[in-house]
């Protein structure tokens, strides 16, 4: 039987499989058509970071120039800055804001009250559905010389200042707003594997004499290993991807040093000054910098542990 079953087509097989799973099929029918038109169809764009496209002349009929394009950006004066920028403040918000969700789901998973684990879930998950636009704003006015932040700084004996004007302040606003925005959200996924694991280790960890601290270094953080590794590869997958929203509603000339990176650098290119071949060929420079990232990280991963994507 086995034997006759290999022998036949692929056609066949294909077809076999088809009829027998069709409501299959058709349910991720509509998530198949969603990317190949909004993810895939789009990408036929990336030609355009090779031509000096003129919407005139539209993309095919527009003048090749090669990698006329990427030369132009690796020799732009405002090159370094800008790379040093993205991955300095991509790398902070990995380093301080990759962790803070898994210790905020590890401390609301020993709490033993479940009203008040309740309302501490619902408090920290607030913040994530507040929009940029209202937080910035809200930023801006606890940031200036008579806010919030000014009282708490002037009570302590500092001097009050803007401190949003200030170059050194940006990395520390930046990324401690977006941790505080994105902190009980991000903890759902680790509270929802923490709740996978089974909880006779707990029990037989306790029987053993293991504290708090011993069954959280020995049973939840392994059983947690899985879900933070191919997460951090993620994260790394988008280590240039720095919103750009946020940045342009908080930065200003004092600042613009240490706050342009290439998502704003990209947005003054393409949409202000409408240059769309260079802003094309900058955006696709992000985007295989983040593939390469995205692959060295999961090659890493596959051969330090046992997880990755791929």
């Amino acid at each position: 039987m086995a034997k006759r079953a290999a022998k036949r087509p692929i056609g066949q097989l294909i077809a076999r499989d088809f009829r027998q799973n069709k409501w299959k099929y058709l349910m991720i029918l509509p998530v198949v058509v969603y990317f190949i038109l909004f993810a895939y169809k789009p990408m036929y764009g990336i030609i355009i970071a090779f031509k000096n496209y003129r919407p005139t002349l539209g993309i095919m009929e527009s003048p090749w120039v090669g990698l006329d394009q990427f030369t132009t950006f690796f020799k732009d004066p405002y090159f370094w800055r800008l790379l040093r920028n993205t991955f300095t403040i991509s790398g902070l918000s990995i380093l301080f804001g990759f962790p803070a969700p898994i210790l905020l789901a590890l401390l609301i998973n020993e709490i033993r009250c479940s009203w008040f684990k309740r309302t501490v879930q619902t408090v920290s998950y607030m913040p994530y559905f507040i929009s940029v636009v209202v937080m910035c704003g809200l930023l801006k006015a606890f940031c200036q010389t008579d806010g919030v932040f000014n009282d708490l700084i002037a009570a302590f004996g500092g001097t009050r200042e803007n401190l949003l004007s200030v170059k050194d302040n940006f990395y520390a606003i930046y990324v401690g707003s977006g941790i505080w925005q994105s902190i009980g959200w991000d903890s759902i996924i680790y509270l929802a594997a923490l709740s996978g694991i089974d909880q006779q280790q707990y029990e037989a960890a306790r029987i053993d004499g293991a504290g708090r601290f011993r069954q959280m270094f020995s049973i939840t953080l392994p059983g947690l290993a899985p879900t933070i590794t191919i997460l951090f590869i993620l994260r790394m997958g988008g280590i240039l991807n720095v919103g750009y929203e946020k940045i342009l509603l908080l930065y200003q000339p004092l600042t613009y040093e240490v706050a342009d990176v290439i998502s704003t650098y990209v947005y003054r290119k393409g949409i202000i000054e409408a240059n769309y071949s260079y802003s094309t060929a900058v955006g696709l420079f992000n985007s295989v910098v983040n593939i390469c990232f995205l692959a060295l990280t999961n090659a890493i991963s596959r051969r330090v542990g046992e997880t990755s994507l791929f």
